[in-house]
């Protein structure tokens, strides 16, 4: 069953990019920069209005953003999100398919959330785009038929992140770095979900969906004039409220650097992310030196965690660092994913590049092409519509000069290289460090160990645990013996060798892609094997063994099979490639590790293990060692097709879970020597 992975890893391999040195220009002079003032007014109830009239596009666009202070839900956490999505889902006045239909017809974007709404579409259309958004906003109608939706998708969506690895790293991050008390530490579950009720969705509409910290800013081809007096109408009798006052306990980092270990038994690469809290405000002094700093540690492609882990020693796709600033309590993060064997000297390499900016200067002149090009992204970043509206918010609700944007490259342009330093020691701190790692305890702890930081370690929901214990098999037990064990769980050894041929038909779905994909697998045994996926009737993949000879053929172009890539697809041209391990030297037993829930015996197979359930024998996973980390599959929903226990479910991990139903199996028919050619 490993042939899937291969096919997977070609077809969905990333192609990396690659630095290209290049002479630096000489910088000309600072542009001017001239973004749009806004007109203000504000209505009795509350709501902050500004309007920045630009007419070099026919476009418009809404903004409605509540600025409330974050807040917790406690054993309802999920209302925020289903009032997010119930809102929009029709009105007191039109139902929600012609409200969806006349955006269609106006060619207009609308979309609404919790927090606000946001409007765009052609100038000409601007007064009905802005009643359809104002009449989505103020009077939703919460249905149970929606809700019951709604929830159910919320739910649907959890499960299926449960054995994602960085889902499950991005919410440990979040509650060992703020705490499960506070709003960025609390996350959604299926408990918390299924508290929440209909009344609790209107109760929280009601309570803070309300004009007291609201703004609305326009940005387009508009009068001012025009757009006070619709503003007025269909604003104006939005009900004045008062947000609640919110309070719980600041978060604090840990007294000493230390490792937060999740084991994920599934994990087919580590995540890794060194966190602290920060409190760098917009406001502050040190903010523009804080953002060039951050650049240059790893904010951008040529910052030095990039360099350092994915160009020096090729460990990862990319590694990157962020810092913003925020009224409210945030965080610094480092973060990357890197193959389990080397996440050890990830760990160092992270831990080497934040010694090095907080005690190294920066060259000038990567100092001056951080600065440029992060003025650059700002010039051209000033032409868009979304961002003026965005300058504009954040000048009112994070308490900005006026000028702020207008000396936004002077003052990245004032940053020296003593800056950088100086602030690099004040908000990347290296004594009060959280290394959370979310990886495959077997394969990564052994390393961690010998580097001589405190280790503790937690559950994928945050909640401290005691170390993984390793497993070992009884002396019994060999990799011959679990190989016949599965060959019996599957049928026997007679049922087995009986199978000449089979032929697998399914189908997935990939996002974003515009159709489902068909999958076909034919194999025979005598060395056979042929997998192609298409779309809508067309071959985007096809991949042949006959043999000593092979091809693949994507898009058009066909590529001979060599080497290591042919030799791996013989070993699995077989209906049951397992019968070709048990006569091949070299593959061993590895131990007892978790898969998938299940404790397993780990067969190894050069660069591929094998995982069998010790209860039943049947293979549970593949995991291969690739150039870019590993690719996993998991096999599941084993049935009986003439005598043999064949999986109808295949789910493969290539940067998302790609889950592959089978439909249809035939055993010895559907199969010739012409599939091979």
């Amino acid at each position: 069953m490993k042939k899937i992975v291969i096919i997977a890893t070609s077809l969905f391999l990333s192609l990396s990019m690659q630095a290209q040195d290049r002479p630096q220009p000489k910088p000309g002079p600072a542009p001017k920069i001239n973004i749009g003032k806004p007109q203000t007014f504000e209505l009795k109830n509350g709501l902050k209005v500004l309007v920045v009239e630009n007419d070099k596009l026919p476009r418009i666009s809404y903004n409605l953003t509540i600025d409330n202070a974050p807040y917790t839900e406690g054993a309802k956490k999920g209302v925020a999100d289903l009032t997010s999505s119930l809102i929009g889902n029709g009105t007191k006045t039109i139902s929600k398919d012609a409200f969806n239909e006349e955006i269609d017809f106006l060619g207009a974007s609308i979309n609404f959330g919790g927090n606000g709404a946001f409007a765009s579409g052609l100038s000409k259309y601007s007064t009905r785009i802005m009643e359809l958004m104002a009449d989505g906003a103020l009077n939703p109608v919460f249905t149970q038929e929606e809700f019951d939706k709604e929830k159910a998708k919320l739910i649907e969506g959890l499960k299926a992140e449960e054995k994602s690895v960085p889902s499950i790293a991005g919410r440990v991050q979040r509650v060992l770095a703020y705490g499960k008390s506070h709003p960025s530490g609390e996350y959604l579950s299926e408990e918390t979900i299924n508290n929440v009720t209909l009344a609790d969705v209107s109760q929280n509409y009601a309570t803070y969906f309300n004009p007291q910290n609201a703004y609305l800013v326009i940005v387009g081809d508009v009068k001012f004039a025009e757009v006070k007096a619709n503003v007025e109408k269909l604003f104006g009798t939005w009900k004045k409220g008062v947000a609640p006052q919110v309070t719980y306990s600041s978060p604090k980092d840990v007294q000493y650097t230390q490792i937060n270990f999740v084991d994920a038994p599934n994990a087919v690469q580590s995540e890794i992310a060194a966190v602290h809290i920060t409190n760098l405000k917009m406001t502050d002094k040190d903010y523009f030196a804080a953002l060039v700093a951050n650049q240059i540690l790893g904010g951008d492609f040529n910052s030095y965690l990039n360099m350092n882990l994915r160009e020096a020693h090729g460990w990862t796709y990319g590694a990157r660092s962020g810092l913003r600033g925020n009224k409210y309590t945030s965080n610094f993060s480092a973060t990357t994913q890197v193959r389990n064997a080397v996440t050890d000297s990830a760990v160092v390499e992270i831990l080497k590049e934040i010694k090095r900016i907080r005690t190294e200067k920066v060259s000038d002149e990567t100092l001056q092409n951080v600065k440029a090009g992060y003025i650059g992204k700002f010039v051209m970043d000033i032409e868009k519509p979304t961002t003026v509206a965005r300058y504009a918010l954040q000048t009112k609700t994070q308490g900005l000069p006026s000028d702020f944007y207008e000396n936004y490259i002077k003052n990245i342009n004032a940053v020296t290289a003593d800056d950088v330093l100086r602030v690099s020691k004040k908000y990347f701190l290296a004594d009060n460090l959280r290394i959370v790692i979310v990886s495959k305890a077997g394969d990564v702890l052994p390393g961690l160990e010998k580097l001589n930081i405190p280790i503790f370690y937690f559950d994928k929901y945050g909640n401290k645990v005691e170390k993984p214990e390793e497993k070992k098999a009884s002396a019994d037990v060999t990799a011959k013996s679990v190989l016949e064990k599965y060959i019996t769980a599957v049928g026997g050894q007679k049922a087995v060798t009986d199978v000449k041929s089979l032929f697998l038909t399914g189908s997935t779905t990939v996002p974003g892609a515009p159709a489902p994909l068909t999958y076909i697998n034919k194999t025979d045994a005598n060395g056979k094997l042929m997998i192609e996926l298409t779309m809508s009737g067309m071959s985007m993949m096809k991949q042949v063994v006959n043999g000593n000879t092979g091809f693949m053929a994507q898009q058009g172009q066909k590529m001979n099979l060599e080497g290591e890539m042919l030799e791996d697809m013989k070993g699995l041209a077989h209906p049951f490639p397992e019968v070709n391990l048990l006569k091949k030297e070299g593959v061993s037993l590895k131990g007892i590790e978790s898969q998938d829930g299940k404790d397993c015996y780990a067969i190894v197979n050069g660069k591929t293990t094998s995982y069998f359930d010790i209860a039943t024998g049947l293979k549970v996973a593949d995991v291969t060692a690739t150039p870019q980390g590993s690719s996993a599959i998991t096999y599941k929903d084993y049935r009986d097709v003439k005598g043999v226990k064949i999986p109808y479910n295949y789910i493969m991990n290539v940067g998302f879970d790609l889950d592959i139903k089978i439909s249809e199996i035939k055993v010895n028919e559907g199969v010739s020597d012409a599939d091979f050619q």
